[in-house]
């Protein structure tokens, strides 16, 4: 179940009741403010930050705005839309000005995911043109220092360390030394967290931050959390000084108050979301972006994003192209695309950022999701290469073998020949129209 889900099944049907009225007078106005309100409570927003909302939007709702709109319904959905924005504050950008190497110090509780999302950090910056090098400074949660040399061995990121017998204040400033000997513009210090705030993480922190200087101190924390979150956000800004946030495991069950009520709260801005534990499941945070997919109307731009990041070989997404304008898509083309398409991330999270499609998914299970596809998989994997590229070779007897060799059943080798059948129809009828279709964007 993904964060907001409940919350934005909430505001949906508070929409849809809007939407349906003609004239809004004020008790209709008051009626939808009190559903809303009890949706984000439920949802864990922060009760001051729902009355501050409530309070801007029912202003705007009850003025002459709506009232001389020629759908007024509509117009004040477009009202909460643009307080949720104002709400979750401005884009995450990080200030990496002045001399290199830049230092970024991320902070956090154990469990938040603070070692994982250094790395991912690092994999975020290097794409943007920088060098970065990991900092392992946390001696004192058994194996993070080696937990943070086997991802910079999967990246090929540099990470300095010291084992787990020197000081965390010194690990981290030899480390930036390092840095600067190695030609590298950028450090990210991963510290040691514990499991609450106490005042020896605070002290330790601050002498870290101290004797780096470093241009942002980002604290991760767990979605999952909920409104705890924000209490350990404002926890380490008051005593450290926070310039932003991570908030993680976003791709959870979470109810998503956190993520609402965090900026506002604290006066700190979330700069990234982990959306996934693979090491590219880092997003830039975009405020209207997460208002759009909390009210249900997708998010296009971050899907873009996800697949411009993917790299595809141009002549390869051309001949595609040209097979399915030409109708003749094989198997074999077909687990091609389904492999870049998992790279990508859950399929019912990629489908969450087309609009329409949150209320269509909030049955769907992401495990039969999941288990369909490495079905899929493994039937196409147990073919040959001939019978990949030429299905009507599928006789009953090498069907059976297929489902043997999958670990499947034959009638579940039998549903997606049939399915790749109805798709091979549909494309022609696609390539037999008079209307062009640049079908290469679908793989770009």
């Amino acid at each position: 179940m993904p964060m907001f889900e409940g919350l934005s099944s909430r505001l949906d049907g508070i929409f849809k009741d809007l939407r349906k009225r003609g004239k809004l007078n004020e008790a209709d106005v008051d009626a939808a403010m009190r559903e809303i309100r009890l949706a984000l409570l439920e949802a864990d927003v922060h009760y001051g930050v729902v009355k501050s909302f409530i309070a801007r939007v029912r202003e705007r709702a009850v003025g002459a705005e709506v009232a001389k709109s020629l759908t007024p319904g509509q117009q004040v959905v477009k009202i909460i839309h643009h307080e949720l924005i104002n709400t979750l504050g401005q884009a995450g950008r990080l200030d990496l000005s002045g001399r290199t190497p830049h230092v970024i110090m991320l902070v956090g509780l154990q469990g938040s995911g603070k070692t994982t999302t250094a790395a991912k950090l690092a994999l975020h910056l290097r794409r943007e043109g920088y060098r970065p090098m990991l900092v392992a400074a946390d001696i004192y949660r058994p194996a993070a220092v080696e937990q943070l040399k086997s991802l910079g061995r999967q990246l090929d990121l540099p990470v300095y360390d010291e084992g787990v017998s020197s000081p965390p204040p010194q690990i981290a400033t030899n480390g930036v030394l390092a840095a600067a000997h190695d030609n590298r513009n950028l450090v990210i210090i991963d510290t040691a967290g514990r499991l609450q705030i106490d005042e020896d993480m605070m002290r330790e922190v601050a002498a870290i931050r101290e004797r780096t200087t470093p241009k942002e101190v980002l604290l991760v924390a767990d979605a999952m959390t909920g409104q705890e979150a924000v209490n350990i956000a404002q926890g380490f800004n008051d005593q450290v000084g926070l310039t932003g946030l991570i908030l993680t495991k976003v791709d959870g069950d979470a109810r998503g108050g956190a993520a609402i009520s965090m900026r506002e709260v604290t006066g700190v801005p979330i700069k990234f979301l982990g959306t996934s534990e693979k090491t590219d499941g880092l997003e830039v945070f975009h405020p209207d972006r997460l208002a759009n997919r909390i009210l249900g109307m997708g998010d296009v731009l971050s899907l873009i994003e996800r697949a411009e990041t993917m790299e595809i070989d141009e002549e390869e997404a051309e001949a595609l192209a040209r097979k399915m304008q030409r109708n003749e898509l094989t198997l074999e083309d077909f687990r091609k695309q389904l492999k870049q398409l998992k790279r990508m991330g859950p399929i019912t999270q990629l489908l969450e950022m087309v609009p329409g499609m949150g209320q269509a998914l909030k049955d769907v299970n992401q495990e039969d999701v999941d288990r369909q596809l490495r079905l899929t998989e493994a039937i196409i994997n147990s073919m040959t290469p001939v019978e990949r590229e030429r299905p009507k070779l599928l006789n009953a007897s090498r069907r059976k073998r297929i489902a043997a060799g999958s670990g499947t059943s034959v009638p579940e080798v039998n549903q997606l020949l049939n399915q790749f059948q109805q798709m091979q129809r549909m494309m022609k009828k696609m390539s037999n129209s008079k209307r062009p279709t640049d079908f290469r964007n679908l793989f770009r």
